[in-house]
């Protein structure tokens, strides 16, 4: 059977228990379960004992219930159950029977559908605030810069308020993140080459992070195939990579840069042969900076998170978002003292995938 069932006795003893209910409960089947209290049985399993225990006892029995399972005040799974007396000829009840199904999945996909509605709720409010905050910051900015020129021979002042205005384009530099964080993609795409693509992103990435001394090595394969994709955003997700690393490096140090054509397996969601690889463009981004501690690892790309003194973020969060509206892919490695590697996977062609998403518009359109 794909539903768990139990059955007691009167009394209170287990009459029956079968395998999906063993599996369900996480629980081990014991060769003297059978006769033995339920209460015993499920010392583990509180919320069930008490279920069962209101068997004889309430007027009327819970009918498609569902119940949460914990452990330890944690919850670990649901159970959608009916419970329902077992009379004998006379109507009397001599025992009673859980019939129940494993509703754990159904609950977390539910619960994703009311998060993924939370977040854009959420994003909404943000974009929102974010607007409004932008234009009394950028009235700070102003009138600071006014009030510099009208007390020039106050060094004080002068010092106060230059740092009012660099926190101020901090904070709009915060906003502007934020606000391209929450917005949908929108791609513009264009057949476009990613060598031009990296090449701007180097020049563009010295005006957003000191350089110093680091050396920048570029080496795009001759031939390389042009890609269907936003050239503006995929520039955007090579500055902040290289911004990244210069700032880890302090102005000391080397960074790859190498972009290849390789053949790598497709998505199975999409592809119409899941089997046959398909052309992609595979740039490697790499530095010999100080790395990143393992146990940051598994949270570089989470929205918010960062370990710089002035960062938001949003910056890998935003990256990834655009690598993942491109069908891309992105990974990361780093060996603390050794530096770290960013890969970053492009179909060479993604617009076929747009084609096969049913009720989906091209990212163009």
């Amino acid at each position: 059977m794909r539903n768990g069932v139990i059955a007691i006795h009167r009394d209170g003893t287990l009459a029956l228990m079968n395998d999906e209910a063993y599996r369900i409960f996480s629980l081990s089947r014991q060769p003297h379960d059978v006769g033995c209290p339920f209460s015993e049985v499920f010392r583990s399993r509180p919320d069930v004992a008490r279920v069962l225990s209101g068997a004889f006892e309430l007027s009327t029995l819970p009918n498609r219930a569902e119940l949460r399972l914990k452990d330890s005040d944690r919850v670990i799974g649901y159970i959608g159950y009916t419970l329902s007396q077992v009379k004998d000829d006379v109507g009397r009840a001599v025992g009673a029977v859980l019939f129940f199904k494993d509703l754990t999945q159904v609950e977390q996909l539910e619960e994703r559908e009311r998060l993924r509605d939370r977040l854009a709720s959420l994003g909404e409010m943000a974009a929102g605030i974010a607007h409004e905050l932008k234009n009394p910051l950028a009235g700070i900015e102003v009138m600071a810069g006014l009030l510099r020129r009208q007390v020039p021979d106050s060094v004080d002042a002068q010092s106060l308020l230059a740092d009012i205005i660099s926190e101020a384009k901090l904070a709009n530099a915060i906003l502007v993140e934020m606000l391209e964080f929450v917005r949908p993609i929108r791609l513009q795409v264009e057949r476009t080459d990613v060598g031009n693509v990296l090449h701007q992103a180097v020049t563009l990435a010295e005006t957003k992070a000191t350089r110093g001394d680091a050396s920048v090595r570029l080496d795009v394969a001759p031939g390389l195939p042009m890609i269907d994709g936003d050239h503006h955003q995929l520039c955007q997700v090579f500055t902040n990579l290289l911004a990244n690393a210069f700032e880890a490096l302090e102005g000391q140090g080397r960074i790859g840069i190498t972009a290849v054509a390789e053949e790598v397996e497709q998505d199975p969601g999409f592809a119409s042969d899941p089997r046959a690889p398909t052309l992609a463009v595979v740039v490697d981004v790499v530095d010999d900076g100080p790395g990143v501690p393992p146990d940051l690892s598994d949270r570089i790309f989470n929205p918010f998170f960062t370990t710089k003194p002035q960062g938001s973020g949003l910056g890998l969060s935003i990256v990834r978002k655009i690598i993942d509206a491109h069908d891309g892919r992105i990974d990361f490695s780093s060996t603390p003292g050794q530096g770290t590697r960013f890969r970053v996977t492009l179909p060479v062609s993604s617009l076929s995938s747009w084609f096969n998403r049913p009720g989906e518009a091209r990212p163009d359109e």
